[in-house]
């Protein structure tokens, strides 16, 4: 058994596909299970964003001990939040940090998010991702930025100053296209201003979420098909990108590829099996981020059969039969970003009232005198 659990997430990494966890809590730092997911599943980097930081400190106490002592020393809202995350992604970052060594940068990555209450605010979002950079001092920390209208603007920027960018919150080939093109200009504007050109980047495609919004608006044949479909017309482009002339310039220069996504690849839909994203995007040069428990399932059951293709006559024919259905992939792709965007701000908003009331409720416990043990 212990052989074959090492075989499917092994056989993704030696495809040339990176495994990253998508979650973070002080407890999986803590407890050594990230080391342990590391060790046996070829974990190779991590993500987080507002929801799991909003989940971690809601169903836990590992945090309280914490927050007690920042609340105590004058600090709340924002400031404690970004504090506690840095110190999560901080000790993550070093445990991927041989692997981040071993690649030359590549691989190894931890991500953390700007406020999402920044989403249409280029220059705000540029500062906090440069702030935030500065403040972990580790060179294998992704800031994410949303690839939202003002979020594009800033990406290019912060590359451009040499920040690394998980581009987040993307859902359709063109909104992917946008935000490789912002990268690249900020590498070539690195270029002629005679700066280093290696700044890391990924670009995040949200997968899953495309099928939870046609779930009731289709027949049962297109059940799970959408998010694959939509995935497989952006690889089909990211290979494009990578064979143009204008990325090799770029490559000759000695800059790197910001590599392509999968995020949102646990499965929503209690019918489906738990691993169908995993095995569908199987693809090299790519990196999947999934849920713990996506991960345990594909660790444990999962298989690497057909690897994605880059031929996209198969993702045409399938989007092509949506439009029949109905389905308008550009204005549901528009529409995703602007829910997730949403989701992501009232998460935050949770996470901030959450704080509130835990700093409130740990500061009053301290003024109880302890009876003798």
């Amino acid at each position: 058994m212990g052989h074959l659990k090492m075989k499917a997430t092994q056989q993704l990494h030696d495809l040339g596909q990176s495994l990253w966890l998508d979650n973070i809590t002080r407890g999986l730092l803590t407890s050594g299970t990230l080391g342990r997911y590391i060790r046996e599943f070829a974990v190779t980097g991590l993500t987080s964003n507002p929801t799991i930081f909003d989940h971690a400190i809601a169903n836990g106490d590992f945090y309280d001990d914490a927050i007690r002592k920042k609340a105590l020393a004058g600090k709340s809202g924002e400031a404690l939040f970004f504090e506690l995350a840095l110190e999560d992604l901080i000790q993550a970052a070093d445990l991927f940090r041989l692997i981040h060594d071993a690649t030359g940068g590549v691989d190894g990555w931890v991500s953390l998010e700007v406020s999402p209450l920044l989403a249409d605010d280029t220059a705000a979002t540029i500062k906090a991702a440069a702030q935030l950079h500065a403040r972990a001092q580790r060179p294998n920390l992704f800031i994410k930025i949303p690839g939202t209208g003002a979020g594009i603007q800033a990406i290019e920027e912060t590359i451009f100053a040499g920040v690394p960018v998980n581009v987040t919150l993307l859902f359709s080939c063109e909104h992917y296209i946008a935000a490789a093109e912002a990268y690249m200009r900020g590498i070539e504007r690195r270029i002629a201003a005679g700066l280093d050109p290696k700044v890391g980047s990924v670009a995040s495609i949200f997968v899953s979420r495309w099928d939870v919004a046609v779930k009731d608006k289709v027949s049962d044949a297109f059940r799970n098909r959408l998010g694959i479909a939509i995935a497989m017309r952006t690889y089909k482009a990211y290979r494009d990108l990578l064979g143009s002339k204008r990325w090799q310039k770029l490559a000759a220069s000695g800059a790197r590829p910001q590599r392509l996504l999968w995020a949102s690849t646990g499965t929503k839909d209690p019918a489906a099996p738990d691993v169908l994203y995993v095995e569908a995007l199987a693809a090299p040069d790519t990196v999947n981020t999934m849920p713990e428990k996506t991960l345990l399932a594909f660790a444990e059951h999962g298989s690497v059969g057909k690897v994605l293709p880059a031929d996209e006559g198969y993702a045409e024919a399938v989007l092509a039969e949506f439009t029949r259905e109905g389905v308008d992939d550009e204005t549901l792709a528009a529409e995703l970003q602007r829910e997730g965007t949403a989701a992501f701000a009232k998460s935050w908003n949770d996470l901030m009232y959450r704080i509130a009331e835990k700093s409130e409720a740990l500061a009053m416990v301290r003024q109880v005198p302890v009876p003798n043990e």
